[in-house]
C-alpha cells in the first residue's frame, strides 16, 4: 500500500500537480505496521505465504450457515466457447438467474457485449471507465434483474455479493497473468457461491497451474461442505439480500491523464513507463486486478505512442 501510494503521488509531483510534500502523509510501510503489532487476527478468503508462514495457528471456516457450498468447476475447450456461453446464458436467463463473465481485456468484453447484444441477450459491460455511481447502477439493475449477463475484466473483487448469480464464466481462463493468478481465480469462483445452483465455467485448452491449484482447493473444501450437509440434514439455500445492501465498489486510483498525455520526451516516456509498470505490479499484489488491467492498457498506450 505503501509503494503503490508513492508510485500514484510520484507522477503527479514529477508534472507539478502536487507538491513533494505529499509524500509526507502516507500509510505504514509493512515492516512499520508489522512493529507495531503484538497479536493480531488476519481474516482472509486467500490467504498468502507470508499469513501462513507468520500464522502460530489457521483456523479454517469452510461450512456456511445456509448450507451453501462451493461451486461445481467445469473446465471447457476454448473452441466454441461463445456459443457454448450463449447456450449456458440462455439456461439461467429462462430461470430468472443471473450471469458474470470475465474476460482479459477491455475490448474483449466490448465485443463480445456486442456479439450477445446481437443475440438478443440482456447484456452489459462494466470496465474502468465507469464512474463508481454508474457502477452501483449496473449492478442494481443486475440483481433487480433489468438485464441477465454482466461483462467485466474484474467484477469479482472481494465483498461483492450478488445471490442471483448462478454462474460465471471465466474466458481464455488459462492464459497466465494477475488476473488469472490462483487467488483470483479462487475468488472468481467465489462469486457463484451465494447461489445454491451456482456453478463456474472456464474455458481453457490446457490446465495451467494456477487453475489446478484453483480447482483442487475448491473441490476439497466442496466435499468438506457436502459431507456436513449430509451428516446434518441441511438442504443449501441462496442468499437473501435486501436489493439495497449492494457494497459499494472502490473507485479506480487516480492516474493522471493530462500528465500521460501531455507530449513527452522519450526519456520522460520511459520514466513514466517505468512508473506506471510498478504501479501495475502493486495492485496486482494487492488484488486490484482491474486497476492493474487499466495501468497495462496505459503503459501499452503511452509504447504505441
Amino acid at each position: 500500500m505503501s509503494a503503490g501510494d508513492r508510485g500514484r503521488k510520484s507522477v503527479l509531483v514529477d508534472y507539478g500537480f502536487r507538491l513533494p510534500s505529499a509524500f509526507d502523509n502516507r500509510p505504514l510501510n509493512f515492516d512499520e505496521f508489522d512493529s507495531k503489532i503484538n497479536q493480531a487476527i488476519y481474516v482472509s478468503a486467500t490467504p498468502g505465504p507470508i499469513e501462513r508462514e507468520k500464522s502460530a495457528q489457521i483456523v479454517e471456516q469452510v461450512i456456511r450457515p445456509t448450507g451453501l457450498v462451493d461451486p461445481e468447476i467445469i473446465v471447457k475447450p476454448v473452441a466454441g466457447q461463445i456459443e457454448d456461453l450463449l447456450s449456458e446464458i440462455n439456461i439461467r436467463a429462462e430461470k430468472n438467474e443471473r450471469v458474470l463473465v470475465t474476460t482479459l481485456t477491455k475490448k474483449m468484453a466490448e465485443d463480445l457485449t456486442t456479439y450477445l447484444q446481437g443475440m438478443g441477450v440482456r447484456v452489459k459491460y462494466l470496465h474502468h471507465d465507469i464512474d463508481t455511481i454508474e457502477r452501483m447502477e449496473i449492478i442494481r439493475d443486475l440483481r433487480l434483474g433489468e438485464f441477465d449477463v454482466l461483462v467485466g475484466i474484474n467484477l469479482l473483487r472481494e465483498g461483492l455479493d450478488i445471490p442471483e448469480v448462478s454462474l460465471v464464466a471465466i474466458l481464455d481462463a488459462d492464459k497466465e497473468g494477475f488476473l488469472r493468478s490462483e487467488s483470483s481465480l479462487i475468488q472468481t469462483i467465489g462469486r457463484a457461491a451465494r447461489n445454491a445452483e451456482g456453478k463456474v465455467i472456464m474455458y481453457a485448452d490446457s490446465v495451467t497451474g494456477s487453475m489446478e491449484r484453483a480447482i483442487t482447493e475448491t473441490n476439497r473444501r466442496r466435499e468438506l461442505q457436502l459431507a456436513y450437509n449430509k451428516e446434518h440434514g441441511i438442504v443449501p439455500k441462496t442468499i437473501i439480500k435486501d436489493i439495497r445492501d449492494v457494497i459499494e465498489i472502490s473507485s479506480k486510483a487516480e492516474v493522471d491523464d493530462k500528465a500521460a498525455k501531455k507530449k513527452m520526451s522519450k526519456k520522460e516516456k520511459d520514466e513514466l513507463i517505468a512508473k506506471l509498470t510498478a504501479q501495475m505490479k502493486e495492485a496486482a499484489k494487492l488484488l486490484e486486478f482491474e486497476h492493474a488491467a487499466y495501468l497495462r492498457d496505459k503503459i501499452n498506450e503511452l509504447k504505441g505512442q
